[in-house]
């Protein structure tokens, strides 16, 4: 990993971005630069405000050859970021878009479902003879029905108590 200033980061960056707009990905990890060993204790007491500051470390990698990094102090952070976001978002234009149209699909789908269990089934038929098994098979289809409304209202009511006890603690 090699550690570059500013400039020579974002430059560098720029490049990898269109190197890798065919074909490829980039990974970008920001994080709080942390110093061995300095930081174990990191609450100083209650109320009282840290003196130290922390860098924000950046690093890029394309997984396998290119790996470089910058530290950008606290009081440099703005205008970084300035030029930082204005490079993501002129390069992130390459991006796959959502698919509208398979989600809207699994939406109306949930929603077919949701409205087949809120009908009940009809048991109908003659209990012997030609309809024997048509009714066997709705009675089979209530009892499943009836089952999969129990999960889904024990489900609600796990969720209605964690939220509760969320809301306690």
């Amino acid at each position: 990993m090699q550690l570059v200033d500013h400039d020579t980061f974002i430059k560098r960056l720029s490049t990898l971005f269109e190197s890798c707009k065919d074909q490829g990905s980039i990974w970008i990890t920001h994080k709080r630069l942390s110093y061995d060993k300095e930081d174990v204790a990191m609450k100083t007491g209650v109320g009282v405000e840290d003196p130290r500051s922390y860098p924000c470390l950046l690093r890029v990698s394309d997984g396998d050859k290119v790996k470089f990094s910058t530290t950008v102090n606290s009081t440099e952070l703005l205008k970084f970021h300035q030029i930082y976001g204005a490079l993501l978002k002129s390069s992130m234009t390459t991006l796959r878009k959502r698919d509208k149209k398979r989600e809207k699909q699994r939406a109306e789908e949930a929603a077919a479902r949701k409205k087949k269990l809120s009908e009940p089934v009809v048991v109908d038929g003659s209990k012997r003879g030609s309809g024997r098994r048509k009714r066997q098979r709705q009675i089979k289809a209530a009892l499943k029905q009836q089952k999969t409304l129990g999960k889904i209202k024990a489900k609600e009511e796990a969720k209605a108590t964690a939220k509760m006890t969320a809301e306690v603690v």
